[in-house]
């Protein structure tokens, strides 16, 4: 059984994704407004019956007691991004927000893997790694493999290829000072900036940093980014429940790898069973590394902003 905690546009999207891969037979939505989770999965049972789909929805309002059971719980809840709003700048907010969800997942799911997208994501998957006390295999933030493929898309719209050609890698912080690294990046073997200009490549880069405030500012305030994140957590979910063991990049917590402690940053990864069943370290060049590791910094520093009870 998964469960969705967050049932607004992220988090009612992912579950639909979900059907659509046929991950799960079960799928719980949980949020705070009344009715809402129950509105959604009403909805969403019609699609699957249209769609001949064999998964059935429920909607549990604010009873996180129907969680109870499940394998996976995917956290989307907490305050949206408005426009001009940096995801720094949600920190305080949402830390209490994360902080009491963990209590809960911790009581009604305490063998589950949790993926959480709420931002500032690095520091939101520390509080509630934290708040957990789970394994780290078991606690993880969304965030790098919606990174990696905007910037896969962007070159590709460049080189004229197709997006999944591409192998991106994008380290660090999801946020401001996230680190695009097209020059380890790949196209069939080959670096992607030898297929790029030095202009293109610092267009590149800018385009992938500010595409989730590109998005909100677009849509005026309405709503921020929602269909890019659903798709890649139901990927990530996928490759968890059917164990397929593919690579994802993902904000998960360093012990020693890269040289860094105690902090979660974007990494890339192997999703299976287990969770994070590998991080894979990337041979850095002095100048990559000095580059990752003021990202890195970028993430303490916006853990400061964090009230300390919450970091405990």
């Amino acid at each position: 059984m998964i469960t969705i905690i967050g049932s607004g546009r992220v988090g009612a999207t992912t579950a639909a994704f979900l059907m659509f891969f046929e991950v799960d037979n079960e799928i719980v939505l949980i949020d705070i407004i009344k009715n809402l989770p129950q509105g959604e999965a009403l909805d969403l049972n019609h699609a699957a019956a249209i769609l001949g789909k064999s998964v059935r929805y429920r909607g549990g309002s604010n009873d996180y007691k129907d969680m109870e059971g499940s394998d996976i719980v995917i956290v989307t809840a907490g305050l949206a991004r408005k426009p001009g709003m940096t995801r720094e700048e949600l920190a305080g907010k949402n830390a209490e927000i994360v902080a009491s969800i963990a209590e809960q997942i911790k009581k009604y799911a305490p063998n589950s893997i949790v993926i959480i997208t709420t931002n500032p994501l690095d520091a939101m998957v520390y509080v509630l790694y934290k708040k957990l006390g789970f394994p780290r295999n078991r606690v993880i933030g969304f965030s790098g493999v919606l990174d990696s493929n905007r910037m896969a898309y962007y070159a590709s719209l460049l080189i004229g290829i197709a997006p999944e050609s591409i192998i991106p890698v994008v380290l660090g912080q999801h946020g401001e000072n996230m680190y695009p690294v097209p020059e380890a990046s790949f196209v069939y073997g080959k670096p992607l900036t030898e297929f790029i200009t030095k202009e293109q490549y610092d267009e590149i880069v800018k385009k992938t940093i500010q595409a989730g405030a590109d998005i909100t500012n677009l849509r005026g305030g309405f709503s921020s980014n929602w269909g890019g994140p659903a798709a890649g957590l139901a990927m990530m979910v996928d490759s968890i429940k059917k164990d397929r063991k593919r690579i994802f990049e993902a904000s998960v917590y360093l012990d020693g790898e890269y040289g860094v402690r105690d902090v979660f940053a974007e990494v890339p990864v192997v999703l299976g069973k287990n969770g994070v069943e590998k991080i894979i370290e990337l041979n850095l060049n002095d100048e990559q590394r000095k580059k990752f590791l003021a990202s890195v910094e970028a993430i303490r520093k916006n853990l400061t902003q964090v009230p300390p009870q919450f970091l405990s």
